[in-house]
């Protein structure tokens, strides 16, 4: 966690910058250009996080989501625009004079310090009393859980309780904003899903400001107020985890933020509720597609529906869901539903029907 040592010397630059202010506290990127010699890892980035949001930066391996973090935390510096934090720039402040907490993938605990000297730290550093120390230490622990943990070392502990402690050291001293890089990537399925529903719960509890940076689509949707999807350095699009997945600006979102089929590869007319505009394609989320035999009775609102036949080429099954790629004509399609009792299960080889409603397709840039 970086921590502000009111002790050292600061420039005037960075004096100014530091001043209270009455501006809400936010983080804003103004045209943030980074430059690695002739590569750009982040190119003409703005974007503004309001306070208490929790904004999640989602984006693939080299799309620039971790410089972002990297720029807003400090650690490296941007080539060209401008960073604000509380409505200040903070080009001219350098990572230990910015107060904020941060949480690394690796959990970053101090490993010869016991789990209570570990969250006593930032407060030290801080110059609170040590009779003020110890009574936020144990309320930080009962928080989360871990009250008759502090004096164990980081090594005793599981991946998911060191994951608990960093987020609680991260948090002790009540920084303005969290910077989360890949926070959870470290745990296996079942912890991160665990630990994605106390990260929101400390987030309502706190009301932080919280920039977090993964990879993961699942985590970003579960924890987000809003997403940023980034592409080659750029934002590709922005908003909040249902508008993004239902209502994805560009084919790249799409493909990304879940599965999707793009309809324009098949040999069928696609009939939809929506006129299509130049440059854009069809698409369809997998789950919105009902399968069926074809001596199945249609659907009451046939009318409003689009049906094609294909035939199974390959049936997995994943537990509460099973997935068809079916070849219709010269494509295929994904089809997605949740298990039931009592449900047909088709076999590769056999013919079926596919019908959606022409309101659930959706137009995407190329």
């Amino acid at each position: 966690m970086q921590i502000v040592n009111v002790k050292l010397p600061i420039s005037l630059a960075e004096a100014d910058a530091l001043k209270p202010n009455d501006v809400p506290a936010h983080v804003e990127f103004r045209n943030v250009t980074k430059m690695y010699g002739a590569v750009a890892a982040v190119r003409d980035l703005s974007l503004t996080v309001g306070r208490g949001e929790f904004v999640t930066i989602l984006g693939p391996s080299g799309s620039g989501k971790t410089t972002a973090l990297m720029l807003l935390a400090g650690f490296v510096a941007p080539t060209q625009g401008d960073i604000l934090i509380g409505g200040n720039s903070v080009a001219a402040v350098p990572s230990y004079r910015r107060d904020q907490g941060i949480v690394f993938q690796s959990y970053a605990l101090f490993p010869h310090l016991t789990v209570g000297k570990n969250l006593e730290f930032p407060l030290e550093m801080r110059g609170i009393k040590a009779a003020e120390r110890l009574p936020r230490v144990n309320r930080m622990l009962e928080r989360v859980h871990l009250e008759d943990f502090g004096d164990r070392m980081p090594s005793q502990l599981s991946g998911g309780q060191q994951q608990r402690i960093a987020l609680a050291r991260a948090l002790i001293a009540d920084p303005p904003f969290l910077l989360l890089d890949e926070p959870l990537g470290a745990l296996d399925r079942k912890l991160r899903e665990q630990m994605q529903i106390e990260m929101k719960s400390l987030h309502q509890e706190f009301g932080i400001t919280t920039i977090c940076v993964t990879h993961d689509q699942e985590e970003a949707l579960t924890l987000s107020d809003r997403i940023i999807v980034m592409r080659a350095g750029q934002i590709e699009q922005t908003d909040t985890p249902e508008a993004l997945y239902d209502r994805p600006a560009t084919a790249f979102v799409a493909n990304f933020l879940g599965e999707a089929n793009i309809l324009d590869i098949h040999d069928f007319k696609v009939k939809s509720t929506v006129e299509s505009q130049p440059g854009t394609v069809p698409m369809i989320r997998p789950e919105r597609i009902s399968i069926a035999a074809l001596t199945d009775q249609k659907e009451t609102d046939a009318e409003k529906r689009q049906y094609v036949t294909g035939r199974i080429k390959e049936m997995i099954y994943a537990g509460p869901l099973r997935k068809y790629h079916v070849r219709v004509g010269s494509g295929v399609l994904i089809v997605r539903e949740h298990v039931a009792t009592g449900q047909k299960v088709f076999k590769p080889g056999e013919e079926v029907r596919l019908d959606w409603l022409r309101s659930d397709v959706r137009f995407v840039a190329i």
